[in-house]
């Protein structure tokens, strides 16, 4: 199993370059913009100027990106960035906060770290960006967008064709369910009732990123949070935290399929599964239990700090956050993978390429009509 992994994963990733390369000559990313929503699995430097512990602008994060620490909470690029690259756009999506100068019309990062969909999870950490605020951030860069198209009905119409990337809930958990000495969740909710809680929640948040124009979203379901560094005791996890985390990616799966119903040809939600054997079973990785820096109290890296060497062997950068390698597992299986349990209704690729599917099945159904060809006139 193992072996067919590793041979599948390799040629995903060459198929992934050749792809990559050639969006690049041509200078057409699949779609025309993309927005990201998130936690510090995302977040490119948003937390940067606020008043919180949850930040990672300094050494030695971004050891290995070219640009140095920037606020990415690993030691290069993150899933999403990778997946931007696979996408085929020429920069990353500048985050929320350095919008100024930036071209918006490409996308916006609007992710935070230790924010979660509740707003007050992570608050114990200090001040952050929760999901409601994210949406509240976005609605500020569609009215400039549709300042500079000219009406916020050519905007919707731009927006329809980009693509909405959400990885969120950790948080909700790991800075909130599960820390029942700063939030009462756990003593008022089941795991299965605080699940459907923050499913209800989420929903509404996606209602309101429909309503100014969203057609495309990629929903990410959480890992196995129980088995980060942090939470791992005497080499064992977290298993209540598993379980818990795992309920809610199921109801997140369940909800791609309600909200699938309304368009059944044209699916405009997809789940992407976190904890797929595909990368539950990928190699190369010798050391999963620890960080690849050393940790401070919350399980992030000590500023200035030299990190490990063998990078590409490690899960995990700090105690939470996972290494680029690491990311680079994901972001293929993500945008890419063929395995039946990786993606529902289907992966990032086939989903973008929808629009280009069904424009050429049109043109061929319109040219077999009568009179629909030109060849002769």
């Amino acid at each position: 199993m193992c072996s067919e992994s590793k041979t599948w994963l390799v040629l995903s990733l060459l198929i992934l370059v050749v792809n990559y390369n050639q969006n690049c000559v041509h200078g057409e990313p699949q779609v025309p913009c993309l927005f990201i929503f998130g936690d510090s699995l995302s977040d490119n430097g948003n937390n940067n100027n606020l008043a919180t512990s949850a930040k990672s602008n300094f050494k030695p994060y971004g050891i290995d990106f070219p640009a140095g620490p920037t606020g990415r909470f690993t030691n290069g690029r993150t899933t999403i960035d990778i997946i931007t690259q696979f996408l085929g756009f020429e920069n990353f999506i500048p985050p929320f906060a350095n919008t100024s100068g930036s071209d918006i019309l490409k996308g916006v990062n609007y992710a935070s770290g230790s924010a979660g969909i509740r707003d007050e999870s992570g608050g114990h950490r200090g001040a952050h960006i929760s999901l409601g605020i994210q949406i509240a951030n976005h609605r500020v860069i569609v009215s400039q967008i549709a300042t500079k198209l000219g009406g916020f009905e050519k905007a919707k119409q731009y927006l329809n064709k980009c693509l909405y990337y959400v990885d969120i809930g950790s948080n909700d958990y790991i800075n909130n369910y599960f820390v029942p000495e700063y939030y009462p969740s756990s003593a008022i909710y089941t795991p299965e009732q605080y699940a459907e809680a923050l499913i209800d929640e989420l929903t509404l948040n996606l209602q309101g990123l429909q309503d100014v124009g969203a057609r495309k979203h990629v929903l990410v379901g959480l890992g196995s949070l129980g088995c980060i560094p942090i939470h791992i005791s005497d080499g064992s996890c977290f298993q209540d935290m598993n379980n818990a985390a795992l309920i809610f990616s199921e109801k997140l799966k369940s909800l791609v399929e309600q909200l699938n119903k309304k368009s059944p040809t044209n699916p405009e939600f997809i789940f992407v599964n976190s904890t797929t054997s595909a990368i539950i079973n990928a190699v190369g990785f010798t050391v999963s239990t620890v960080g690849c820096c050393s940790s401070g109290p919350y399980g992030e890296c000590v500023p200035d700090q030299s990190p490990c060497t063998n990078r590409r062997e490690y899960v995990f950068w700090d105690e939470c956050h996972t290494t680029e390698a690491w990311n680079l597992v994901t972001a293929t299986i993500s945008y890419n993978s063929s395995y039946p349990d990786s993606s529902y209704p289907m992966n990032i690729k086939q989903f973008v390429e929808q629009d280009i599917k069904m424009e050429s099945e049109f043109i061929k159904e319109f040219i077999s009509l009568p009179g629909g060809s030109c060849a002769n006139e």
